[in-house]
């Protein structure tokens, strides 16, 4: 069972601990609270919100295995200032690149829209920087079995040349958390990835 620890907004304030992180990004609304809130299976741990854009600092959670999950702010909400953007990303590119513990990045893409622009942005930074990505495209209940199969298609065609594995989801309907789950431990363990 997860629990909430802290919140950070730079790095002399991180959570500090012995054990593992993940994190998890991605655009703004794209149901991250409700995500982090069916893995851990409880409502209230993330707070949702309406309003997109909430979470402005990096959010710690750990369980009782000392395995720590951090909900960084997401990206690409236009009502923020341009001080207050600059800001979370100086945050946020701080934790990434100096942060030891970090184990994967757990990308979250709304299914509806597919992978935008600035998700393509992001995930050639993250690689620049040598962060292991897990795709999870959410809300994947909204889409038909077609669309299913489509943006399956695009995602193989699209990062064929990386090692980027991916996950459809539905915090709604609890499609595909088990295995997200299982996959998260893998993470920790240090099992998932090989790089």
């Amino acid at each position: 069972m997860y629990k909430f620890i802290k919140s950070s907004s730079n790095m002399s304030n991180w959570y500090e601990h012995e054990g593992n992180e993940i994190c998890f990004w991605g655009r703004s609304n794209v149901g991250k609270s409700s995500l982090l809130n069916a893995i851990v299976n409880n409502k209230s741990l993330a707070r949702v919100s309406k309003t997109p854009g909430r979470t402005q600092l990096l959010n710690y959670f750990e369980n009782s295995q000392k395995q720590v999950i951090v909900d960084l702010p997401g990206y690409g909400y236009a009502k923020l200032s341009k001080s207050q953007k600059d800001k979370m990303l100086i945050m946020i590119d701080e934790y990434l690149q100096k942060n030891t513990r970090l184990k994967a990045l757990i990308l979250l893409i709304d299914s509806r829209h597919g992978i935008t622009n600035i998700d393509r942005d992001i995930i050639k930074y993250l690689f620049s920087i040598k962060i292991p990505i897990y795709l999870v495209y959410t809300k994947i209940d909204k889409l038909n079995q077609k669309e299913k199969s489509q943006l399956s298609k695009l995602s193989k065609e699209e990062y064929k040349n990386y090692n980027c594995p991916y996950i459809f989801v539905s915090s709604q309907n609890k499609f595909g958390i088990d295995a997200l789950n299982k996959n998260i431990q893998e993470i920790f363990q240090g099992e998932f990835y090989d790089f």
